[in-house]
């Protein structure tokens, strides 16, 4: 298992085939996919799976798997993708938590985390994160990461029109 990194309390290391079963624990929760228009399948969870696979493959990084160092329980999803924003593709941090772990400040050592990686390791220049209008909690999280909401878009996903605001970070 090779960690990508590791902060206070947790490791990020890259998804593998075994950890589909934690996906679905996350992603087939009905609450903790709100922002995403519901629970995904089996189907789409594989699909989600797959899709970070190509990103490791392609860019060398995408979400990654979050487990609490005390008993390697993975708990979470979050790492860096390329997503389209407008009439471009910008670097994003993304975040997904078990809801039994929400509320301990997870998502935001997570967060800060890859944002440092991003700098660091990417050498980029800024990151965002993309956060659907009506999720509070994922705002507070990139507000903790010390980004500022910038502008605003309507993305279409799952049959669903859904303004998102884009929150960024610089390099200092």
């Amino acid at each position: 298992m090779h960690k990508i990194l590791e902060t206070e309390r947790l490791y990020l290391r890259r998804m593998n085939e075994n950890d589909i079963p934690a996906l679905k624990r996350i992603m087939q929760d009905e609450e903790t996919m709100l922002a995403y228009e519901g629970a995904f399948t089996d189907a789409e969870v594989r699909e989600w799976y797959e899709r970070q696979i190509a990103r490791y493959e392609k860019y060398g990084f995408g979400l990654w798997l979050v487990c609490l160092k005390e008993n390697d329980r993975a708990i979470g999803q979050c790492g860096l993708t390329i997503q389209p924003w407008k009439d471009r593709e910008v670097l994003e941090i993304g975040y997904l938590f078990e809801r039994a772990y929400w509320h301990h400040g997870y998502a935001t050592e997570a967060a800060i985390g890859c944002r440092e990686y991003a700098f660091l390791v990417l050498s980029a220049e800024e990151v965002c994160s993309i956060i659907r209008d009506t999720n509070t909690a994922s705002k507070n999280v990139a507000i903790r990461n010390g980004m500022k909401s910038e502008e605003t878009w309507v993305k279409h996903y799952r049959g669903v029109d859904m303004p998102h605001e884009r929150f960024v970070v610089r390099k200092k």
